[in-house]
């Protein structure tokens, strides 16, 4: 018999006392408070960003009886938390549950979290179904942070710029961001203007194989195989000192595909002689079904192909707020030094 949710709910965050407290003291007011498929509600994930809790199912849509014991346990622990509910159990993960007007409302206003001394535009919904912050990569970013200082820094697949945000805030001496998509790049620039920044950070909105291919010294013609390629911001060759690299499972476009599964290399090795001699590089895979070892031979391989062999490495593991039951997270992020 499945024990009662609100006692699941409170054992997980019993669970999260000591990581909360060191979250506080790190400036971060935003994280997971229950990750349903190792603490028993599978597809049910909970999310605190700041003075909003974040509550969404992908698997099967929350009863009302469900629901209620939710709003009853947080109304307890977090009472000037706002709570919003996203149900994305239907095809392409998209949030299908109406709200009332008031939900609406709050739903929809602006916010402000903090993470490690950086705040970060939260919202309950927008017009895309992903939450603006991932909290699984605060680990991460935490690195790129440590790292950062007096660096150049390329962060690639970028979506709201919350690693190229926090490299700056971190004392980079140069932050460019790339992504496809203009309204993601939009958060981001908000973000940077919530953020007193050391330096002006760039945005480019442009396909990652069409500028990694300029950056990368590759070039990237304008017509291919007789067919005319879209539009795409011109950059000049350029080297950073740190990239991060964090691709979405699976993308096409005309400039080529992106597969995470069945084929890393093609976004890794522009990325890899994107990134300085003796600089580092940070990938992450965030499908489970690719294991670490099978993943990391990849990389080594692909590296030294293509002259660049990988020196050192270590794994970046998510914070204890993303429990796993084998100690192997879907999220692997290996810093690489190249």
């Amino acid at each position: 018999m499945q024990e009662p949710l609100f006692s699941l709910l409170d054992t997980a965050l019993a669970n999260r006392a000591e990581l909360i407290t060191q979250l506080a003291a790190e400036q971060t007011n935003t994280y997971r408070l229950f990750h349903g498929s190792i603490e028993g509600v599978p597809g049910l994930t909970i999310d605190r960003y700041n003075d909003l809790i974040l509550i969404q199912t992908f698997h099967r849509a929350l009863s009302i009886e469900q629901y209620a014991e939710i709003e009853a346990f947080y109304a307890r622990t977090y009472p000037a938390c706002a709570l919003v509910y996203n149900d994305r159990s239907h095809g392409n993960s998209r949030v299908m549950n109406r709200l009332t007007e008031a939900e609406e409302i709050i739903a929809y206003e602006p916010r402000i979290a903090q993470e490690l001394g950086v705040n970060y535009r939260i919202q309950g919904r927008h017009n895309g179904q992903d939450p603006w912050l991932f909290l699984d990569l605060r680990a991460g970013r935490r690195r790129v942070m440590q790292e950062a200082a007096g660096k150049s820094v390329l962060n690639l697949f970028a979506y709201t710029c919350g690693v190229g945000i926090a490299a700056a805030k971190a004392g980079a001496r140069h932050v460019v961001n790339i992504d496809f998509a203009e309204s993601s790049l939009l958060v981001g620039k908000d973000n940077a203007k919530l953020n007193d920044l050391p330096i002006r950070v760039r945005f480019v909105q442009s396909d990652a194989f069409a500028a990694l291919n300029q950056l990368s010294g590759k070039g990237q013609a304008t017509m291919v195989r007789g067919k005319r390629m879209p539009t795409f911001p011109k950059l000049e060759k350029q080297q950073f000192d740190l990239v991060m690299l964090d691709p979405p499972r699976f993308s096409k476009s005309p400039f080529g595909v992106v597969d995470l599964v069945n084929d890393y290399a093609s976004v890794f090795k522009p990325a890899l002689l994107s990134t300085a001699e003796g600089g580092t590089l940070i990938c992450c895979n965030n499908v489970a079904q690719v294991s670490r070892d099978a993943w990391l031979d990849q990389l080594e391989r692909s590296a030294a192909k293509a002259g660049r062999p990988i020196s050192s490495m270590e794994w970046i593991k998510p914070d204890s707020d993303f429990p796993t039951s084998d100690g192997q997270h879907p999220l692997k992020i290996a810093l690489l030094r190249v």
